[in-house]
């Protein structure tokens, strides 16, 4: 099978536990790292999927790289190639496929419930799951771009996650690791600090108790991946 290409858009934030899932099930990945220069490919031909992580930016920043990824993930959607994005990489799906990118009412960073939704749809991607504890760490949101349907939302944020056939934006952070939020935590103090949103903790607050968190948002993650690459084009 050709590889999964995986697009960092910032040093912090890479695959995490995504990386660690697609070894286990022997699944090849290529980094694409945007931040280091690296150039959007100019065709999804030479793999089989694509995944966008998350970073500080916006979609509707005038940066030279947006243009051309929000083109790659349009031909992806049109030769049946399936894109799976987090956060940032949700934005990037959403602005491509017809939807837009704004502020949140509220920033959310740290720990915070998420709920699915009861539909068909979101119960073929989350199983069982009704609601958990997922990581966040945003200030804007997607709408729902046309013919997708949301699969959960929280109290802080309507849009937490979309499925378009193969495809699946999101707006939360699942996949982290113990180490990932510890240093996102260090990196991002001063923004933590700063804030008086209802919906950012303390980093105490976002380290407590993280080893259980992280394993159990990992099975959630886990739960996901495992539909996405079900889709993985030959």
């Amino acid at each position: 099978m050709k590889p999964v290409a995986i697009f960092r858009h910032n040093s912090t934030e890479g695959p995490g536990y995504f990386a660690t899932y697609l070894d286990r099930h022997r699944i090849v990945w290529k980094m694409v790292c945007i931040d280091a220069g690296d150039a959007v490919p100019a065709s999804v031909d030479a793999f089989s999927g694509l995944v966008f992580m998350g970073g500080p930016m916006s979609v509707n920043d005038d940066l030279p790289w947006i243009p051309g990824v929000l083109q790659l993930i349009r031909a992806a959607d049109a030769a049946g190639v399936p894109v799976l994005g987090h956060c940032l990489g949700g934005q990037l799906m959403s602005s491509a496929l017809g939807g837009s990118v704004a502020a949140n009412p509220q920033k959310e960073i740290g720990w915070g419930r998420v709920d699915v939704a009861g539909s068909d749809e979101a119960r073929a991607w989350f199983g069982d799951t009704r609601a958990f504890l997922s990581f966040h760490w945003h200030g804007e949101t997607f709408s729902i771009p046309p013919g997708a349907v949301r699969l959960a939302s929280s109290p802080h944020c309507a849009n937490q996650a979309f499925a378009l056939g193969k495809h699946l934006g999101l707006q939360c952070h699942v996949e982290m690791t113990p180490e990932m939020i510890r240093s996102w935590c260090e990196s991002g103090k001063k923004e933590i600090e700063r804030s008086n949103s209802p919906a950012v903790q303390a980093a105490g607050e976002i380290e407590s108790h993280l080893q259980a968190r992280v394993s159990v948002l990992n099975g959630v993650a886990a739960r996901l991946y495992d539909r996405w690459v079900a889709g993985l084009k030959e």
